[in-house]
C-alpha cells in the first residue's frame, strides 16, 4: 500500500460523516506503519472502544470505512475463529464481528454489512508472516504469497463491494 498522508486517510471515508472522520484517532505510530507489508490499512479507536476503521484502494481511489465491533464476541481461549479476509485461525477473541453502515440510500436507511475479522486488522501481516497468530497456522497451504495476497485482495474487495454498492 502506498504511504497515506493524514489528510488522505480523513478524506477517503465513504460511510460517516466528514465530522466523524474529522475527529477519528489515528493508528498508533501512523508516520511509521509498514506501508509495504500493507495491502490496506485498519485500526481500532483506541479512543473509542468498539470503533474501527479500514482503508484501502478501491475502485481506483481510496476508500475508509467505519466499522462498529461487536462486543462479546469469541473471548473464550478454547473458541477457535478464522478472519473472513485472510484466513487466519485465531483464539481467545482474535477475531470479532465488525459491521460497516452501507452507503448511500441502503446506509441512510440503517442497513449496513457485517464481517468476522481479525480483531487487530493485520492480515496483510499475518499473511507475510510478519505477524503470527496464537492458533498457529492451522492450515496446510501450498499458495504462494502471492497467491495468498490476491486472495485477501479478493475478500476484501468484496466486502467493500457490498458496503458501497
Amino acid at each position: 500500500m502506498r504511504p497515506l498522508t493524514e489528510r488522505d486517510l480523513r478524506a477517503s471515508f465513504v460511510n460517516c460523516s466528514k465530522g466523524e472522520a474529522k475527529r477519528l484517532n489515528l493508528p498508533k505510530d501512523f508516520a511509521g506503519l509498514p506501508w509495504d507489508d500493507l495491502d490496506f490499512l485498519g485500526w481500532q479507536d483506541p479512543g473509542a472502544p468498539g470503533r474501527a476503521y479500514l482503508v484501502a484502494e478501491h475502485g481506483g481511489r481510496l476508500a475508509g470505512i467505519s466499522l462498529r465491533v461487536a462486543s462479546g464476541a469469541f473471548r473464550g481461549f478454547t473458541s477457535r475463529s478464522m478472519c473472513s479476509l485472510c484466513l487466519t485461525p485465531r483464539t481467545g477473541g482474535g477475531v470479532a464481528l465488525m459491521t460497516a453502515r452501507r452507503t448511500g440510500e441502503a446506509g441512510r436507511q440503517g442497513n449496513s454489512v457485517g464481517q468476522y475479522l481479525c480483531g487487530d486488522l493485520d492480515c496483510s501481516l499475518y499473511v507475510r508472516g510478519k505477524k503470527q497468530s496464537v492458533a498457529g497456522s492451522g492450515l496446510d497451504e501450498s499458495l504462494s504469497l502471492e497467491e495468498k495476497t490476491a486472495r485477501l485482495l479478493a475478500n476484501l474487495h468484496a466486502f467493500l463491494d457490498k458496503v458501497t454498492r
